[in-house]
This record gives C-alpha cells, structure tokens and sequence, in this order.
C-alpha cells in the first residue's frame, strides 16, 4: 500500500477544498432570491436608480476583485491552507452581517443610506472571501492532486459551485414559501443571507485537518515535511520523483520571481481565459435567473421552482465535464461548449426581438447554461489551476482571477440597463462572446491533459 496512490485520502482533501467552492457559489447565488426584496426595501425604500440596484446586487464582486487580487500574496505568505482559513472566516461575517446589517449602528427596518452602505460592505466581505476561495480552492487541489486525475478533481470544484448555488436556491425557496411579498422584503430575504453562516463555519472547522500542499512547503524549504504528504498522497517511490521534479522547477527559476519573466502570453492567455468565461454572460443567468423566469410569466415562487431546474441542469452537466475533461482534453470541451452557448444565447436574443416569451425561452436557456456547465465553468478553473509554473503559481493566478472578477462585475452590473436599453441586443452580445471564445481557444490555449504540473513548464516555454 506505501507505494500506492491513496486515492481515499486525495478525495478527501479535494472535498474539503471544494468547500470553498461550495461558498463560492453559495454566496454569489444568495442574492438571486434576496435581489427584489433588496430592491424593494432600500432601493425604492430610498427612491434611487436601476444603476443603484445593479451596483448592490452586484457590490460583492467589488470584493471578489480584492479577494482574487490579494489571493496570490496571502497564499505565497500564508499558504495555502491558512488562506482558506481567512476565507471561511470572510464568509461567516459576511453571511451574519448581510442579514443583520443594522447590528449595533442602525435601526432595524428603517431603510437610510447608511444601512445601504452597510449592506454592501457585508456583502463586499463576503465576496473576499470568494474571490480568495475562487483562486485557492482549485489552486489547493491542483497541487494535491495526480496528474491523471487532476482535471477531474479540479471539476469537482465546479461541481461544488453549482452545488452551492442549487443548495442556496433550495434555501431560499423553502424560506419564500408559501410567505407573502411583505414577509419575504421584511425578514425572509435576512434568512437568506444568515443560512450561509452554516457552511462557512463547517468549512472553518475542517480545514484544521487538512495538510498544507507538497508543493508550497516545497518551495517554502520543507523538504521532509511535503515529501510526507507526497507519500501519503502518492506512494513512496513516486513521492521521491515527484518532489524532485518540484525541486527541479523550483532551483530552475529561483533566479527570477517576477511573474512576466516566464513570459507574457501564458499570463495573457490566464487573464482572456478569465474574461471569456464571465463575457459569454453566464452570472447574469445565475444572478438575474428569478427575474428573468418571472419576465417569462412565472409567479415568484415558480420563478424560484424554475430557477431550481436550472440548477439541477447544471448539476448534471457539471458531473459529465467531469467524467470526461481527463479523457476528451480540455479545448475540445471549451470549443464545443462555446458553440452550445452561441446557439442558446442567439436564440434568446431573436426570441427577444420578436417578443416571444415562453418555454422556448427556457429551452435555450438550458442549452446556454447546460453548454457553459460542460465547458467553461469548470475547464477554466482546472486551466487556470494548471499553466502557471510552480514559482509563479500564486502571483499569475492572482492576476486571472482578479480578471475574472473585475469582468463579472462589468458584466454583471451593466445587465439591467442592457436590458432596459435592449434585450434582444443583450443577449446576442453574449453570444458574439461566446463565439469568439471558441476561436481564442481554438488559436491560443495548449492542451494540458495528462501531464504534471513540472511538465506543464515545458509546455509553456513553447508558447
């Protein structure tokens, strides 16, 4: 058994940092069923604009580009481990003070632009916390994880994500219920935001039995300390060559840290690999989604029953990437995913325009989100989590994902005077989008599949 992959104990780790992304996708869905008791009760409250509504439904991006901003510099000093530490404490706070954001300073129920301001800062901690969770989750497991199996285990972070975002609408379904319009803008929109403290906490608890990854107590000089976990994880003869390897890369480029000194297209092609996934539009679907079903007809509670759907869609297209990303590759996942979601998102674009509103409206949004769920959503996190070299992993991915989160937060706050301006042009921007992101991928972006992270350096030399 000590020369074999101990494929119970690396699964084991893998879950514990998908926790984050289970956060991740808790935190940032949270808002879809709280949105419109936000708007009714501090944003009419307050007589303000729709660009005072999308910037607070969309203010915790403010924090995701800070998280992933920061996220590099607290994982090189911190480590990976303790990163996440911070980032589940962020989430705890976060999910407390959403709910209750007139704690100690305000009135409770009595909507002043002070309580807005407050709201948002809550809502800005918690998205440092998913900003750090977004980099490090996958950053934590690909550095655990066997080459063979990394693309899988790194999907699985995915799948928490969305895992995350179906629990949340489960959640706030089951809070909205059967309650009426006044209940759900008073109070039911706080238990929507406090029931992510539960996760949060349990997160916190587990990561205090998780090691920290071979690799950064590699770099970090202790030898005999990551070539234990590498035995644990690997066997110990493949332990001995892998930390070598690790060894090797890191004598290699110990002469230079700087980032761009490893050459600039592989940092361009993290930064476009991020701004693809958000400007192909898909958090406007998870953000917006009750909103648009209930602009399709739906009641409120049906439009969350729909929204529920979707979830469960993109659940089960989360789990075939998975099943597939270490045998297909990773490009043509991406390729064929971003051809699913041309076709869904111009389809709705031309529904929009002639102003028909119905189940073929839900239809192509499946195709979108099934197609987004397959591909981009987990590839570009197990891509990310791959082409950097060991050196520089923290510091570029740092940069992609503070990419991502400033694109999401374009996108994600544009949306309602998009849609005011135009649907139907909305929509047929994300599919341009998304067809360009099928030929970048098809013209810029290496195959990785199979290989190890120390190997993935010799790819990148070549770029």
């Amino acid at each position: 058994m000590e020369n074999q992959q101990n494929i119970g104990y690396i699964m084991l780790l893998t879950l514990v940092a998908t926790l984050g992304g289970l956060l991740f996708g808790y935190d940032t869905a949270v808002i879809s069923g709280a949105e419109k008791s936000i708007q009714a009760f501090l944003i009419h409250g307050l007589n303000l604009s729709s660009f005072a509504h999308g910037a607070t439904v969309s203010s915790a991006l403010i924090g995701c580009i800070i998280g992933g901003a920061i996220s590099g510099l607290l994982a090189s000093r911190l480590g990976r481990k303790k990163s996440l530490m911070v980032a589940a404490m962020l989430f705890f706070i976060s999910a407390l003070g959403s709910g209750q954001p007139e704690f100690l300073f305000f009135e409770k129920g009595k909507a002043t632009m002070g309580l807005l301001y407050m709201f948002n800062f809550y809502r800005v901690i918690g998205g440092i916390g998913v900003g750090l969770a977004s980099a490090i989750s996958p950053m934590y497991i690909s550095e655990i994880a066997p080459a063979h199996i990394r693309g899988r285990l790194i999907s699985f972070n995915q799948f928490a994500i969305i895992f995350g975002m179906l629990v949340v609408y489960f959640v706030n379904w089951s809070i909205a219920k059967g309650q009426s319009i006044e209940w759900i803008n008073s109070i039911g929109w706080r238990y929507m935001f406090m029931s992510e403290a539960i996760p949060a906490g349990l997160f916190g608890i587990l990561l205090l039995f998780v090691p920290e990854t071979p690799r950064y107590l590699a770099m970090q000089g202790h030898q005999e300390e990551a070539l234990t976990i590498l035995k644990r994880i690997n066997g110990r003869d493949a332990a001995k060559r892998i930390l070598n390897d690790i060894q090797s890369t890191i004598d290699k480029a110990v002469s230079s840290s700087k980032v761009m000194a490893y050459g600039k297209k592989v940092i361009i092609i993290g930064i476009l690999l991020s701004v693809f996934q958000q400007f192909v539009g898909i958090n406007v679907a998870l953000y917006y989604a009750p909103r648009i079903f209930e602009s399709m007809g739906a009641a409120k509670d049906a439009s969350m029953l729909q929204t529920i759907v979707m979830g469960l869609v993109n659940v089960i297209f989360t789990v075939i990437a998975i099943l597939t990303v270490d045998k297909w590759g990773r490009k043509p996942l991406l390729i064929t995913g971003s051809v699913g979601m041309a076709i869904g998102m111009m389809a709705i674009g031309t529904l929009s325009f002639l102003e028909v509103i119905g189940i073929s409206t839900l239809v192509f949004i499946i195709v979108y989100t099934a197609s987004f769920m397959m591909s981009w959503g987990p590839i570009c996190w197990v891509l990310i989590g791959e082409i950097f070299p060991n050196k520089i992993r923290g510091k570029a991915i740092a940069i992609a994902v503070a990419a991502q989160w400033a694109a999401n937060y374009f996108i994600s706050s544009t949306y309602p005077a998009m849609m005011e301006f135009s649907g139907g042009m909305t929509y047929m921007f994300y599919g341009i989008m998304s067809i360009l992101s099928a030929i970048f991928v098809w013209k810029m972006v290496p195959e990785t599949k199979g290989k190890s992270l120390e190997e993935m350096e010799e790819v990148i030399e070549k770029l």
